[in-house]
């Protein structure tokens, strides 16, 4: 028997952030049930189940995806979105650091997806990984946040060969600067006492010139909702950059 929209589930982490909250309203506005995870209860609807969890603990990774299949009675589709980020100059990196963006950002990634594979391949679903343009070339001062990102990428490759059997598709959208409060904190806490410039210069690196601008939650959100339909069928083991061509030159 088809399955409707209505009928599907699909749990999103980092629902609270700007390209989570996007991808969580993109489902929902498509007849989605969306359980939506992140350290805070999000907005609870008719098609939004908020999920509290720490993704940095791996039984919490664990709960999260058993919540939500439980409340959905299916699961068609996760979409890891939780990250955080920092830079900085690497010999001053300090382990509590390194473990809190490789934690969020590889870990819990890794323990989400794993703990839904089972569910995964009854619906033959489908994951969706936010990794980034720093996933697939290097960002200078940002060593640590490269290497989760990085990991993320090749882990995207990795799952889609070794999932592919039981008809689950796995992809990243990699995308450039965000207008999101992600970067929006980056540009506050890195950015000194001119985050303004910070921002400028961000927006220098792009192809565009003067015409360049940061990407839209909602833009990404749309690639993300692409990729878990019908229509993507053939699409598994990809990187999809979405960065105005920032990492375009890189071979």
């Amino acid at each position: 028997m088809s399955t409707t929209a209505v009928d599907r589930v699909v749990l999103v982490t980092g629902a609270a952030g700007g390209i989570g909250g996007a991808v969580v309203e993109r489902f929902a506005r498509d007849g989605w049930r969306v359980a939506a995870v992140d350290l805070v209860a999000v907005p609870a609807t008719d098609r939004i189940e908020p999920v509290v969890a720490d993704l940095r603990h791996v039984a919490q990774c664990r709960a999260a995806v058993e919540r939500a299949a439980a409340w959905g009675g299916r699961l068609d589709a996760v979409v890891n979105a939780a990250g955080v980020w920092t830079e900085g100059a690497s010999a001053d990196t300090t382990e509590d650091e390194w473990d809190r963006v490789l934690d969020v950002n590889l870990k819990g990634l890794y323990f989400v997806t794993t703990a839904a594979i089972e569910h995964l391949a009854a619906t033959e679903g489908c994951v969706v990984n936010l990794s980034s343009d720093a996933g697939v070339q290097g960002n200078a001062g940002a060593a640590v946040y490269c290497a989760s990102k990085g990991g993320v990428s090749v882990l995207t490759k990795a799952l889609a060969l070794e999932l592919a059997p039981q008809g689950i598709r796995v992809n990243a959208v990699c995308p450039g600067d965000v207008d999101s409060p992600m970067l929006r904190g980056q540009a506050e806490v890195f950015g000194g006492d001119h985050p303004e410039r910070y921002l400028a210069r961000l927006l220098a690196g792009y192809p565009q010139g003067g015409r360049a601008r940061f990407i839209q939650p909602a833009e990404i959100a749309e690639i993300v909702w692409f990729l878990a339909q019908p229509a993507a069928a053939p699409i598994t083991g990809a990187n999809i950059a979405a960065d105005f061509g920032l990492s375009a030159g890189i071979t």
